[in-house]
């Protein structure tokens, strides 16, 4: 004990002056605390309860005599007194249990106030003989039940179990042994222990230290030791050990038996537990005075050290320590703050005992991480810079890196940096910047022994940041490392961006995309498939098709192609890594569409091969359009004055005339395939093409690709454009030919080609005599146009003579004199017909209408036109001669209704006709599409729909007639 260093992290608390209140008459026979409050008992019977401070709240008589034990229960506001009463017989002891609910007050006068008491037990009955007590101790098991043991001076221990307030208890008694001498055999401390479920009982005499398993029946006793303490020398710790004191030693007990000791010689007048102090009132034989310790054992130091006065008793509670002397006066001391207690060490340099002191006191972890600071400035002071590093990796996770690391740099003691940035790894707190510096530490010590370690570590996930390793490990030219990373963290793309950029590796790049995930090899190619393309384009083109087939995975193959299909990259997505190799481009898409007939992408597909195709110069999709107007030129304007050339200049120009010639041969095949890809691509039976068709005519238009656009205006019906372009041409025979094919209405052409072809040749400006009698020739049998308009058109070419026309016009001629004259003979037999049959007419309509002006209509009806049940009043009747009962009709019906569906009907199809007549669209194009034009005009005259409207004598008989029919 006397090697252990003293620190005062103790002080006393209320100035160091307090004591007992006045108020408090008795002597203090018993004290207990709890719930913010102190408990004393006194031999007068009284129990006073004092506040913070030791202020007086309350006192009030529990016993008629000495009250000997007294507890305050933690988890209910209850007290448990023992003391003696009145003795009310002979037979019955006087001493006796007390409960008290200090929730429960009961006035007693009007100036104090006592709680009500809830229970009564006499201790001694005839089956538990009396005895004197020498310990008492409660256990609070689940609410209310409450476990009292009550130690002997004659070696047994009256147990009370139960809901002692409503007293539903059971009694028994536990021995410890039967020495008869009582000196040896008193129960001098007890103390409750609970293991798990079991409930065990600590009992401590002069001579022995037992322990009673309570949840066996009955209870098993187990001696743990022959040496035992007197009263007071009794603890148990925040562990549930029991602590005993003797004068050579304190003891810790365990259920199994002894366990450590300390010593700390004197004689141990009391013992507590305070936070993890042992508390020691130890009496000096040699002087005669007493001495208050506090013991860390974890660190082995005393704490606090005090000469006091005789104690009478010692309690702890609102986190201070309090003793009660036996003059009533009293000591409270409190532990100092943390800080407090560190700068003392500090102060000494005591950086062990402080880290010692944080760690035992279960500090947070940063307070801890700033003692360890502190100590590791202080060993860096001291040049001791591995010690002081092994302090600073303990800090790890609390103080900032940077501090670290600016020390260690300064210093230039890179062996202790690197062991720092090793374990900030392993803990998985380094930024990318550690990951550069600790590999920067290694390659500076050219270690590849720590590097391989660090790098290719097998405990699973890395502990750095992958793309900051791989950046330095290239950098510092370790490749292997870097692509080591990059391959186990599985960052493809990382990997061969090693082996293309660094290494130049490039078939082996190929295997390892062969390797991977169809969607992973996907990304990596997009990324660098342009070096690929490069340097191995027939080997990078496969992989695309294996991308982009079915050759890709044969796994996923389902039962639909187009669904397989559709989750597989389109080579649209690969477009871009073509960018500089227009012909590699070309080779894939028609390999893709050789292969794959149906695909999602087909349009875009077939866009970008008609761009590759019909461009002058196999450039890429709009890239150098406007370089082909420049190029044409250029071979248009071939230099022709040129005479005498050397050798040298003679084989230049040789050499370039055949790379026109193998230009243009290459040209005039892509031209080729561009026209079967615009057929094959647009196949009869389907309404739309499988590409942009606006692209392809630009496109055509553009490379002057006259096949490609004859044949994207015929397959759009567009024989106008069509001919145009042979008129553009001056192709006299191709535009014949092309009348004859897209004119013939009867295969669904368009007859007005003829007219428009007329129209050319007529503004033509030459002879063209031979072309315009063919032409005629369909215009008349098809009677496309009228000789008039005919005459029109062809008057415009000075070129043309009468001749052309002359026999056109007298057959033409002789057509309409024969139609004139069959046309005047029918007139004249339906105008002779005519008149007999509107003079029948017009006669009976006349005596019809003049009989209903001047002769009754007489109705002879006998039943009703609707239920054909006989006739009854009231009755209407229409002149229709129709006839209805006045319930058969509905409540407004004005009409008949046998009649009016007919009526109604004239009356819809007039509506209709004068519809008919505001539809001008419609009129002019039946006219048009009429070969005789005036038929249509005489059939909307006969119909009525097209008519003089005035306001004259017609308008009015009109509205007569129409007036004369409603009335009718």
């Amino acid at each position: 004990m006397y090697q252990w260093r003293k620190f005062e992290f103790f002080e006393e608390k209320l100035a160091g002056k307090c004591s007992i209140p006045e108020e408090v008459a008795g002597k203090i026979e018993s004290c207990s605390s709890g719930r913010g409050k102190i408990v004393l008992g006194c031999d007068d019977g009284t129990v006073s309860l004092l506040d913070r401070g030791l202020k007086f709240n309350y006192g009030f008589q529990a016993h008629s005599s000495s009250v000997l034990f007294v507890q305050q229960l933690k988890q209910r506001n209850y007290v448990v007194t023992v003391g003696e009463d009145e003795q009310v017989s002979p037979q019955l002891s006087a001493m006796c249990l007390k409960v008290f609910d200090l929730d429960k007050m009961q006035p007693e006068g009007s100036s104090t106030m006592s709680p009500d008491c809830i229970q009564i037990l006499r201790i001694f009955t005839n089956q538990f003989p009396e005895a004197k007590i020498t310990s008492f101790l409660v256990l609070e098991e689940a609410p209310p039940i409450l476990l009292i043991a009550i130690g002997l001076d004659n070696g047994c221990i009256y147990c009370i179990k139960g809901d002692i307030a409503r007293e539903r208890i059971t009694r028994f008694k536990l021995q410890v042994d039967n020495i008869s001498d009582k000196s040896n055999s008193s129960i001098t401390g007890l103390g409750f222990r609970m293991d798990g479920q079991a409930l065990q009982l600590f009992a401590v005499t002069p001579t022995s230290v037992s322990l009673f398993s309570l949840q066996s029946q009955p209870p098993r006793r187990h001696t743990l030791d022959q040496i035992g303490c007197n009263v007071n020398s009794v603890t148990m710790s925040d562990r549930s050990e029991l602590i005993i004191g003797r004068p050579e030693a304190v003891y810790f007990y365990e259920v199994d038996g002894r366990g450590p000791c300390w010593a700390f010689e004197g004689e141990k007048k009391f013992l507590g537990w305070f936070r993890g102090y042992l508390l020691c009132v130890i009496a000096d034989q040699r002087n005669g005075k007493n001495t208050f310790n506090i013991y860390d054992l974890k660190n082995r130091l005393i704490a606090h050290s005090l000469v006091v006065k005789e104690v009478s008793h010692m309690l702890c509670e609102w986190g201070n320590i309090i003793l009660i002397m036996a003059d009533k006066t009293a000591l409270c001391t409190g532990e100092k703050d943390m800080e407090s207690k560190l700068d003392m060490l500090f102060k000494k340099n005591l950086y062990t005992v402080a880290i010692n002191l944080v760690q035992s006191q279960q500090a947070d972890a940063a307070a801890t991480a700033e003692v360890l600071r502190k100590y590791g400035d202080h060993l860096y002071g001291k040049q001791d810079y591995d010690e002081a590093m092994a302090q600073y990796i303990h800090t790890i996770g609390h103080l900032e890196p940077s501090y670290v690391i600016q020390k260690f740099l300064d210093a230039q003691r890179i062996h202790n940096l690197t062991n720092y940035l090793e374990k900030l790894h392993e803990k998985g707190l380094a930024s990318k910047d550690h990951t550069t510096l600790l590999l920067n530490c290694y390659t500076k010590l050219k270690d590849v022994e720590k590097l391989n370690v660090f790098i290719k570590s097998d405990d699973g996930e890395h502990k750095f940041d992958v793309e900051t390793a791989i950046r330095v490990c290239r950098a510092a030219n370790y490749h292997e490392h870097a692509m080591y990373v990059a391959k186990k963290a599985g960052r493809h793309e990382l990997y061969l961006k090693i082996l293309l950029e660094d290494l130049g590796r490039y078939e082996e790049a190929l295997l390892y995309i062969s390797s991977l995930e169809p969607g992973q090899a996907g990304v990596t190619v997009k990324e660098y498939g342009k070096i690929l393309i490069e340097h191995k384009p027939v080997e990078t083109i496969e992989i695309l098709m294996k991308l982009c087939t079915e050759e890709g995975d044969q796994t996923k193959r389902g039962t639909s192609n187009g669904t397989y299909l559709s989750m597989l990259p389109s080579p649209v997505d690969f477009l871009n890594i073509f960018i500089h190799h227009p012909q590699s481009l070309m080779d894939f898409l028609e390999k893709y569409t050789n292969k794959v007939k149906d695909t999602p992408a087909q349009v875009e597909i077939h866009n970008t091969l008609l761009e590759l195709y019909l461009s002058s110069d196999l450039n890429f999709p709009s890239i150098s359009l406007f370089d082909i107007g420049g190029d044409v030129n250029l071979k248009t304007r071939r230099p022709s004055g040129v005479v005498v050339m050397s050798k040298a200049k003679s084989n230049g120009k040789v050499s370039a005339e055949h790379d026109d010639l193998t230009k243009e041969k290459d040209r005039l095949g892509r031209l080729e395939k561009g026209l079967q890809l615009l057929k094959s691509a647009w196949p009869s039976e389907m309404e739309h093409p499988l590409f942009d068709v606006d692209l392809a005519i630009i496109l055509c238009e553009m490379n002057s690709f006259k096949e490609g656009l004859l044949y994207l205006y015929e397959k759009m019906k567009l024989y106008k454009e069509v001919i145009a372009c042979y008129m553009q041409a001056h192709d006299h025979d191709g535009l014949i030919a092309c009348c004859k094919k897209l004119g013939d209405s009867g295969k669904g052409g368009d007859p007005s080609l003829w007219a428009d072809l007329l129209m050319y040749f007529g503004e033509l400006g030459e002879d063209c005599s031979k072309e315009v009698k063919e032409v005629l020739t369909y215009i008349e049998r098809d009677d496309i146009l009228p000789p008039i308009i005919v005459l029109q058109a062809l008057s415009r070419n000075p070129c043309l003579t009468l001749s052309v026309i002359k026999d056109y016009i007298a057959r033409k001629l002789e057509q309409e004199s024969k139609l004139i004259e069959e046309d005047r003979r029918s007139i004249e037999k339906y105008q002779i017909l005519m008149r007999a049959v509107n003079r029948e007419e017009t006669s009976a309509m006349r005596k019809e209408i003049q009989d209903l002006r001047t002769n009754a209509r007489i109705f002879q009806l006998s039943k009703c036109t609707a239920c054909t049940f006989t006739l009854d009043l009231p009755a209407v009747h229409f002149m229709c001669m129709h006839s209805f009962h006045q319930r058969c009709l509905g409540d407004n019906e004005k009409e008949c209704p046998e009649c009016a569906p007919e009526y109604r009907s004239v009356l819809e199809m007039k509506r209709n006709l004068e519809q008919n007549s505001r539809d001008q669209d419609c009129f002019f194009q039946k006219v048009k599409s009429s070969k005789d034009g005036f038929s249509v005009i005489a059939e909307y005259f006969g119909k009525g729909i097209i008519s003089k409207t005035s306001n004259g004598p017609t308008g009015s008989l009109r509205s007569g007639s129409t007036a004369s029919s409603s009335g009718f």
